[in-house]
């Protein structure tokens, strides 16, 4: 794997990658999450995609062994998503408000059909009369399509020691 250039792209496959076109391609992402509009978010995933989030003690081993709060294969992920938006969802009924920050975008080659993707993020979450802010950091594996990027792997890694009691992750980090 080797890092892609700051300003230039990496090739995939025949096709040309940009980071700020990963870059965009998150920031959208962002913005979709934060209106609470998880239809286009789901439809950001290659079928057969997975959706992490490792416990707080997470070292880079798999977090089949080690534990996870969210470890959603593909038919989780649509369900989480079907749940999140009816009523069922009581966590967040009404949803949170989200506020979400993403920086220091990495680009690395893959394969020949994905790209290794990491990035900082700070998610801000109103909920309840309390403001709560995640810390992290996003390990990605994304599919090149001729359609565009796809998430194959969403991995959200806290940068957290540990949660506060009661805390939830019922919404998307």
């Amino acid at each position: 794997m080797t890092l892609a250039n700051s300003y230039g792209t990496t090739t995939v496959g025949a096709r040309a990658v940009s980071r700020p076109e990963v870059e965009d391609f998150l920031y959208a992402e962002a913005d979709i999450l934060d209106a609470w509009r998880y239809d286009d978010w789901l439809a950001l995933f290659e079928e057969g995609a997975r959706y992490e989030i490792p416990t707080t003690d997470y070292r880079r081993w798999s977090p089949h062994e080690s534990g996870s709060f969210v470890n959603d294969d593909w038919d989780l992920l649509r369900a989480r998503v079907k749940r999140l938006k009816s009523r069922k969802a009581h966590a967040e009924n009404p949803p949170s408000r989200t506020h979400r920050l993403v920086s220091n975008v990495r680009v690395f080659e893959e394969s020949t059909d994905a790209l290794r993707v990491t990035a900082s993020f700070v998610v801000h979450r109103a909920r309840d009369g309390q403001f709560d802010t995640y810390v992290g950091r996003y390990e990605h594996l994304l599919a090149v399509t001729d359609d565009g990027l796809r998430f194959r792997l969403r991995r959200s890694i806290l940068g957290h020691e540990a949660l506060p009691a009661g805390a939830r992750l019922s919404f998307i980090l």
